[in-house]
């Protein structure tokens, strides 16, 4: 096995010299940074393609995409840099190193619904409407750049001999991301020594590829605005809590060992699951006192 082989044995996956970048005319190209873009411009043309669907003006969904791609980014990096803040509260400037990784997809989450109800509330449109297409080209998103990750060699779980089990050499991944399960079960394969991990990037694209399938089937059985916005914030909220369990570079609540974004899945799960049940309350009631 080599430094930069990565591999799922029980698979029968042996990838050799997998890349973390690429250089073109002498400048380096980070392939989790090209994933991730790749994955914003599909989203977006999603989104497009849900509004022309739901007969929206598309021009909102670009100038909205904007104002969302760009504070989605610095959310995604607050995030991170608030729940890392032993990282970087000795050396300020490096919380401007973003090429070095840390990014979290719930502070892009954050980011890109904040975003939505304050331009919605300049522009006099509906939030829920607009969310309702967005939140498509956002699963989109999530399930593309998982795959930055894959390349980066991070966001995996503890030791496992399951079938996805990965191979990662030790050499590779963040020091603070080998957990004691790890050293544990660390092992060699000519002069190079592995972990074997849960790699909850993949669980983790695939959850969110099957609930994209889930959403476009549902798409014409909606209810009201905003009801595919609550299927997004229950679904991926479920999926990552339970996922979230399993990584050992876990975001932890100041003082605590509990993992914020664990916390923040099983919130958004409660909360979507209660506002659809209220909301379908009151449309029956209403449907009741026409009939």
């Amino acid at each position: 096995m080599g430094s930069k082989d990565i591999a799922f044995p029980h698979l029968g996956i042996y990838l050799h010299n997998v890349p973390r970048s690429f250089s073109v005319f002498g400048f380096e190209i980070a392939l989790y940074g090209l994933i991730i873009g790749i994955g914003v411009g599909l989203g977006i043309l999603m989104a497009v393609h849900i509004a022309k669907k739901e007969k929206l003006d598309t021009d909102i969904i670009w100038d909205f995409a904007i104002y969302a791609v760009i504070f989605s980014i610095i959310g995604a990096r607050l995030y991170y840099v608030i729940f890392s803040w032993d990282m970087y509260k000795d050396n300020l400037i490096s919380i401007f190193y973003t090429r070095q990784g840390g990014m979290a997809i719930y502070g892009g989450v954050i980011g890109a619904f904040a975003t939505l109800f304050i331009y919605c509330r300049i522009k006099k449109l509906s939030p829920y409407q607009i969310g309702d297409c967005g939140v498509y080209g956002l699963v989109l998103g999530q399930i593309l750049g998982r795959w930055g990750n894959f390349f980066n060699r991070e966001v995996f779980g503890g030791y496992t001999d399951s079938l996805f089990a990965m191979r990662l050499p030790v050499d590779a991944v963040r020091s603070w991301d080998i957990a004691q399960s790890h050293r544990d079960g660390m092992a060699a394969m000519g002069d190079v020594n592995f972990i074997q991990v849960h790699p909850t990037f993949l669980y983790e694209s695939v959850w969110n590829l099957a609930l994209f399938a889930f959403m476009l089937w549902y798409h014409k059985h909606k209810k009201y605005n905003g009801q595919m916005c609550l299927i997004y914030l229950g679904g991926y909220g479920i999926g990552r809590a339970v996922i979230e369990g399993i990584r050992t570079d876990q975001l932890l609540i100041p003082h605590t060992q509990i993992p914020v974004s664990q916390v923040l899945g099983i919130v958004m799960f409660v909360f979507a699951v209660i506002l659809n049940f209220v909301i379908r309350l009151r449309m029956a009631k209403k449907i009741k006192q026409v009939n």
